[in-house]
């Protein structure tokens, strides 16, 4: 085998057909493919997690109990794979404590250097660090927040104890927290909360922690009385858990926020906020972009510091290039896009010495203007020269073009997809007769016809985040494009909106939960009418056709396989001989619906599912599966195989099937190749012409040719943006001399 490739033979993972195709090293190589054509299933269920694997399995037993454990892909042979670093979308984390500033390190460097050089000092580095007790402000434990909860909401003062005072969905009658306060002989459960004194009702809300004198018999013998505000307050708000829908609903009824009065949302303690650097405090830093904090760096001229500054300046100067210069220190991780949250990972990588890695990146281009792109591109060349080989999933044409090669999937989504239609250079990609080749061919067209806007909605004096007290009119009863670079306000703008003309359905880029016992008919709701018809067929009740209730098999759970947990070695998944692999029961798969079982019609396309199943909803639905490309989905495909456009495209489909308000989407091309995106575009178009008004926040030059209306953003992000550049038809943006027009007029002259 040469020692310049990467060789992957007889790959069948998901829906990959025994693919053999060799990956060039050292190379920029692009996977392309439409949604659901197995490029995810090579770039990272095949090459990136048998790399992962078979690096794990050198090291020492107890840190593998510790990793994650990677299934064996399944392929006949792997050889010449190097050390991968997987750059993808999933968030940096939900934790609030996660900021832009821990993630990238730059917030340590700062606390560095203000523990050596800040007047008057904090003391050491931990004292500048809102996530260490010596640094963090003691009123909101570093959260820069705090947390009011209403009480009185908590409880119904006209019933009693017994029948169910306590309204709050985590003090229901029966549950173990109600035991603590009925058998604490405190109260007397009987009497309404309304007759009760005020002083006996307020400790029932906020008396203090303490063992009950005489609780009753069945009050635990070790258990302490807490009140109610103070343990939801420990259960729910200080330990950020997740409990379930109701209680969430319920929680955001009784709470809300507001900044710390004490350190004013810092987050930090008064000696760090008093401490200056040249009469900048940390605090003020926390607040900068990018370029701000480089202007502070070109302040500090101190021999020890140079290099510290140096590696500050690297890390910024990275930001700004990955198109997140806007962001501050301050910002949330769990406020990122799925983009930003990647590029920002990448941020840590372009500084280091390593050679010989295979870098693998998912649609890197995710929420990324075409200006910055470009800044994108430059960026994977400079890990390919390192040494590196970068192997990116994206279909930007751009990241395409630029790649030294290029292995396009196909020739469709699903079944119908898993095959190498092309491997080589973009040059001859653009000649060839794939989907991929004929939408580089293609470009960008403005269309023929514009609709007329049928009134307008107002926006005025908008100064929420980056947007500077800007006015704004959207138009009605049309597609509207709102576009500007990352950070330029484009979002803010679309949130005013939804917030000030609440006709809008708003469908975010948040993902869908993805796991293996969910599938695209239990998402959908299609799963219900396929059970109710079995039943009616069979006799029997329509969870027995569930293979994750009555239906599923004893042995292996509905799953079809038993796992066996070999510790520190990974599981074993064998398939269950008991069920023969399908995950139901003996007795669910008699019935028959024109001559197939429930396992093969949950296995047959969507597309083809009214022929099994003629219920209204499945039609519909099916159709609007079938204009968004999701046809090929099976109804029993778990979400944890669809690739992240056709989750993007799922959620869309149940946000378009459940509502018939106006819409309002944000990036709905988010891993899209060109010619999903133009399918969305076509079922964009046909809503706005059953008379709903469309808004898209969005980059897809494709998108912005096929609007009526352009709103566009800018000039640049953060506090260079927030300002309306340009807004009109296409075609006045594509003769505009900001960034969006530019790079628009380029791509309709290509």
């Amino acid at each position: 085998m040469p020692s310049n490739v990467i060789s992957l033979r007889g790959v069948r993972t998901h829906n990959l057909a025994d693919v053999d195709v060799d990956i060039p090293k050292h190379r920029l190589v692009a996977v392309t493919g439409v949604s659901g054509s197995g490029k995810s299933s090579l770039a990272f269920a095949t090459l990136a997690a048998e790399s992962r694997r078979q690096l794990y399995s050198t090291m020492p037993a107890f840190v593998r109990t510790k990793l994650p454990h990677d299934p064996r892909p399944e392929a006949s042979s792997l050889q010449g794979l190097t050390t991968v670093v997987v750059v993808d979308q999933r968030p940096l984390g939900t934790n609030s404590r996660s900021t832009v500033g821990t993630a990238t390190e730059v917030w340590t460097m700062l606390r560095m250097l203000f523990s050596r050089l800040g007047e008057p000092s904090a003391g050491y580095s931990p004292a500048y660090s809102f996530n260490d007790p010596s640094g963090m402000c003691p009123a909101c434990s570093g959260l820069g927040t705090v947390t009011d909860i209403d009480g009185e909401r908590m409880i119904d003062r006209d019933r009693t104890l017994n029948d169910g005072a306590m309204v709050f969905p985590s003090f229901a009658v029966d549950s173990w927290i109600w035991k603590r306060y009925v058998y604490s002989g405190f109260f007397d459960n009987d009497l309404p909360l309304r007759e009760w004194p005020e002083e006996l009702v307020q400790f029932l809300l906020h008396g203090e922690t303490q063992r009950p004198p005489d609780p009753l018999p069945r009050f635990p013998r070790s258990a302490k009385y807490q009140s109610m505000v103070p343990r939801i307050r420990r259960l729910l708000v200080e330990r950020e858990a997740k409990p379930g829908p109701a209680v969430r609903a319920a929680l955001a009824e009784v709470t809300t926020q507001r900044p710390c009065p004490d350190c004013g949302g810092s987050r930090l303690a008064a000696p760090a906020r008093e401490s200056r650097v040249h009469g900048v405090s940390i605090v003020d830093l926390g607040y900068r972009d990018a370029p701000g904090l480089l202007e502070f760096c070109g302040s500090v001229d101190h021999a020890w510091a140079r290099p510290l500054v140096e590696q500050l300046r690297l890390r910024l100067e990275s930001m700004i290039t990955l198109g997140l210069g806007h962001l501050q220190c301050y910002r949330g991780t769990p406020t990122l896009s799925g983009g930003e949250s990647q590029r920002l990972k990448l941020v840590r990588h372009l500084g280091s010495s390593l050679t010989d890695l295979t870098y693998v990146l998912d649609e890197p281009t995710d929420g990324l203007h075409p200006a910055d792109v470009a800044s994108l591109v430059d960026v994977l060349r400079r890990l390919r020269d390192h040494g590196n080989t970068v192997l990116v999933v994206d279909h930007h044409q751009a990241v395409v073009e630029a790649a030294d090669h290029v292995i396009d999937l196909g020739p469709g989504a699903g079944e119908a997809g898993g095959h190498v239609v092309f491997h080589g250079t973009p040059a001859k990609l653009r000649k060839a007769d794939t989907t991929t080749g004929r939408a580089l061919r293609t470009g960008v067209r403005l269309k023929d016809a514009l609709r007329e806007p049928a009134g307008w909605l107002p926006l005025r004096g908008l100064d929420r985040h980056t947007l500077a007290g800007i006015d704004v009119d959207v138009p009605t009863g049309v597609l509207t494009a709102i576009t500007g670079v990352a950070g330029s306000g484009k979002s803010t703008l679309a949130g005013e909106l939804a917030e000030r003309h609440p006709r809008f359905t708003v469908v975010d880029q948040s993902q869908i939960t993805a796991t293996a016992r969910s599938t695209v008919g239990t998402w959908l709701g299609l799963a219900d009418p396929v059970q109710r018809a079995f039943a009616e067929a069979g006799g029997l009740p329509p969870k027995m056709f569930n293979p994750r209730s009555e239906g599923g098999c004893p042995a292996c759970r509905g799953t079809g396989v038993r796992r066996t947990d070999l510790a520190f070695l990974e599981d074993v998944a064998t398939p269950c001989e008991q069920c023969d692999a399908t995950g139901f029961r003996a007795e669910a798969l008699v019935p028959r619906l024109a001559g197939r079982t429930v396992l093969e019609v949950l296995e047959t396309p969507v597309s083809a599912l009214p022929g099994y199943v003629p219920h209204p909803d499945v039609a519909r639905l099916a159709g609007l599966l079938e204009e968004l490309g999701l046809g090929h989905l099976a109804c029993g495909r778990t979400l944890d195989t669809l690739s992240g456009g056709e989750r993007q495209r799922l959620k869309l489909a149940r946000q378009l099937d459940s509502a018939d308000d106006d819409l309002l989407v944000d990036e709905p091309t988010a891993g899209l190749h060109p010619s999903d995106t133009r399918r969305l575009v076509t079922l964009l178009g046909r809503l706005v012409d059953e008379g709903r008004t469309v808004v898209v926040v969005e980059h897809s030059l494709h998108v912005v040719a096929a609007a009526d209306w352009v709103v566009d953003l800018g000039p640049g992000a953060g506090e260079h943006g927030g300002h309306v550049l340009y807004t009109g038809t296409p075609k006045g943006l594509a003769e505009h001399g900001g960034p969006t027009g530019r790079y628009f007029r380029a791509a309709l002259d290509a």
